[in-house]
């Protein structure tokens, strides 16, 4: 004897079946899935889940480069309409913007690699057992270049190293350590312990459990602190021109002391537009890389 669900059944015309009822040969079957290994009626089964949302939309992809290249056009329409004097033409003339612009993205590039060498595998290693309690101090002292002025810690390095790319390049590693290594030992810290021991329960080493469980939760954190840093070695390198760095700061400068506002918008626009690029790429590869489970 079976029982019917209670509620109001659909309605079916005289020798219409029910949904998922078939008759062979004089029998009538139903048609059965298996559901979490239990036999369900088809009919009973539950939907399928949704696909999940994708990571990076057609706007998230496309609004901030679209927007970039309109200013960039134009600021570069606005230079092509006026009348330069000379002063003007030879510090935007001759490939001089492209050689200061390709500057400043070397500056960016090589003190954010040597920032992601320093500070990762230092923050790695002060959420350790054995270096846990130097963590306070390792901080305060990266702490102490970002709260130091970025000219004058250029300045002091200038004296100690002389002039060149290469002290400008350690001033923008000491002013950005700080987020990357602070997101880094945060992110670690805020892993359940619970998976950890549950790790080393399974029998995995301790560097599999760093490689496997601990770096992919702290992945969030680690990639924003990688962000900020990114943002901040643009703007940093700007001031690279006191040091003799080169970059969109000569640029900058030139404008300023010459008094040529042509020179300063286009030295301007450029670093803004390189930050906001850099940004769009940074919060791009912290979609992806992200793991799925710690989506929002």
């Amino acid at each position: 004897m079976t029982t019917t669900p209670p509620g109001p059944s659909p309605e079916r015309r005289p020798g219409e079946r029910p949904p998922g009822e078939h008759e062979v040969k004089g029998h009538s079957f139903r048609d059965v899935v298996f559901v979490d290994d239990q036999l369900v009626e088809a009919e009973e089964a539950p939907a399928p889940p949704p696909r999940p949302a994708r990571r990076i939309t057609w706007p998230k992809l496309l609004v901030m480069p679209a927007l970039l290249a309109l200013v960039l056009l134009a600021t570069y329409l606005w230079i092509a309409s006026l009348t330069l004097d000379p002063i003007e033409r030879n510090s935007l003339g001759d490939g001089n913007v492209e050689l200061r612009l390709w500057q400043h993205v070397q500056l960016t590039a090589i003190s954010t690699f040597w920032v992601l060498l320093i500070a990762v595998p230092l923050g790695i290693a002060l959420t350790r057992r054995r270096l846990r309690r130097a963590a306070p101090l390792v901080t305060a002292l990266a702490n102490i270049g970002q709260a130091t002025p970025a000219i004058g810690l250029l300045a002091l390095l200038v004296i100690w190293l002389g002039v060149g790319p290469s002290t400008a390049i350690i001033g923008m590693v000491a002013y950005a350590v700080l987020p990357v290594l602070s997101n880094t030992v945060a992110g670690l810290r805020a892993i359940d312990p619970q998976l950890v021991e549950a790790s080393r329960g399974i029998g995995m080493s301790a560097m599999g459990t760093l490689t496997k469980v601990e770096l992919p939760l702290a992945v969030p954190l680690i990639l924003a602190g990688v962000r900020t840093a990114l943002v901040l070695n643009v703007g940093t390198a700007t001031l690279a021109t006191f040091g003799g760095g080169g970059g969109l700061g000569d640029l900058i400068t030139s404008g300023i002391q010459t008094q040529r506002m042509p020179v300063l918008v286009v030295g301007s626009v450029l670093t803004v537009a390189l930050a906001l690029f850099v940004d769009w790429l940074a919060s791009l590869a912290e979609a992806l890389l992200t793991p799925r489970g710690l989506e929002a």
